[in-house]
């Protein structure tokens, strides 16, 4: 059967998943991109802006387990539109931070990680709904690629707009872009089985897994964190997300900083590295998800294909473990290798979500996804603690250069520690019976 006669109206859902995403990361990118406004008004050293990274990343690891268990009770319609619109006014609320008021510039990273933790649990357990198995990896890669294209936009405007307007009009502009999305929502989507638009063709071929045919009465159960907690595949998922998601993270919030400490660069000068960084992991984000489809597509069972492109994509991070060397050759040496590793990770993290819905019933999807973004966000909070202080300590010494070489070291290798970990855990993915 082919598309044609499938229809294609999943992908427009997709396309809806991907623009909420990238108004996601653009919104927590921008930190890092007018760190040197904040650094002046505020006086920060760098572990002053760990700990200011650990707020946003405490309060959405925290958030992240209720905001799963949120999605799962409100629905995919209302819960994801109720995330979007809340963390676009806690992006905005920035604002109104008052002069040096350190205390207020918190409170908001605290809200915006607070409202942003809505986005994975909606947007995962969304794909499970509307995607049969063998395209949701592919479609998690693209929507997920929203993370690198808000990734890369930022770098390209948020310098010129906070040296035009200030670093609080920027704030105050982007929060509000993202509350444009929320009439795209509402006029494009609805579940599968109330969507009017849908083909009985497309209805049918979004349920054509067979070990996922359920009853109403199963479908509408609710099933709770204790029991998740007793089975192996939501202990490989939060592990995976506890070692892996803190090397995002790192990238995503010091990379601004790499490059002023090792190259001087600031404000508009970042805007083409960091850019190129993530227009790379683009690549990696898509493709990540098309491997395992063709290996499926091959014949392959669900699990082999899902976790022999994990072990490659794992083995792709371990080059940024160079980067330190070779950027003291050339800066462009260190942005391509740091690009790989962000695509390697935007390939592990297409897949590694999508296990949750390969081992877990669609009914606790956005509970295990909020239950695995926790474990993340703990790694997160972990890294930037430890960059914070490792940064600091260097410093002092005159050799901050040593620090990063470090950091560089611990993000290649964690990948494939984690994937082994997950391997040990659950061999063959088993589909979990709840």
């Amino acid at each position: 059967m082919t598309n044609q006669t499938i229809g294609k109206y999943r992908w427009i859902i997709c396309a809806l998943l991907f623009f909420a995403t990238t108004v996601n990361y653009l919104d927590r990118a921008v930190i890092g991109l007018v760190k040197t406004y904040l650094d002046t008004e505020f006086g920060w050293s760098k572990t002053d802006y760990a700990n200011v990274t650990v707020a946003f990343q405490a309060s959405y690891a925290l958030a992240m387990i209720f905001a799963g268990r949120i999605i799962d009770w409100l629905g995919t319609k209302t819960g994801y539109a109720l995330a979007l619109a809340t963390w676009s006014l806690a992006a905005m609320a920035h604002f109104l931070v008052g002069v040096g008021n350190n205390f207020a510039f918190v409170m908001a990273r605290v809200g915006l990680g607070v409202t942003e933790s809505g986005n994975f649990p909606a947007a995962i357990k969304t794909v499970s709904e509307w995607f049969p198995k063998k395209e949701r990896a592919l479609a998690t890669g693209i929507f997920n690629s929203g993370t690198n294209v808000g990734a890369i936009v930022a770098p390209l405007i948020v310098p010129a707009m906070a040296e035009t307007y200030g670093w609080r009009m920027t704030f105050l502009i982007l929060g509000a872009i993202g509350l444009s999305w929320l009439v795209f929502w509402y006029k494009f989507y609805e579940t599968p089985k109330d969507h009017k638009q849908l083909t009985k063709a497309e209805f049918d071929y979004i349920h054509s897994d067979k070990d996922e045919e359920v009853t109403a009465e199963y479908a509408a159960e609710k099933v709770s964190w204790v029991e998740l907690l007793k089975f192996r595949q939501t202990w490989a998922f939060a592990i995976g997300k506890l070692m892996t998601d803190g090397v995002w993270w790192f990238y995503l919030f010091w990379l601004p900083d790499f490059l002023k400490e090792q190259y001087k660069l600031t404000g508009t000068a970042t805007s083409l590295p960091i850019a190129l960084v993530y227009i790379i992991a683009t690549v990696g984000s898509v493709y990540g998800g098309w491997l395992p489809m063709n290996f499926i597509k091959k014949g392959w069972e669900v699990f082999k294909a899902r976790k022999t492109s994990m072990l490659i994509y794992a083995a792709c991070a371990v080059p940024v473990v160079f980067a330190q060397v070779t950027g003291g050759y050339n800066m462009w040496y260190a942005i391509l290798i740091i690009g790989f590793a962000c695509a390697a990770h935007q390939a592990w993290s297409a897949n590694i979500f999508t296990t949750v819905s390969d081992m877990f019933p669609k009914k606790t999807v956005g509970s295990v996804t909020g239950i695995g973004g926790m474990a993340g966000g703990l790694g997160g909070i972990i890294v930037s603690k430890s960059a914070g202080y490792l940064f600091d300590y260097y410093k002092g010494l005159g050799s901050i250069e040593t620090g990063y070489y470090i950091m560089f070291i611990l993000c290649g290798l964690l990948y494939l520690a984690a994937w082994g970990i997950m391997h040990l855990l659950v061999p063959r993915m088993e589909k979990v019976n709840v």
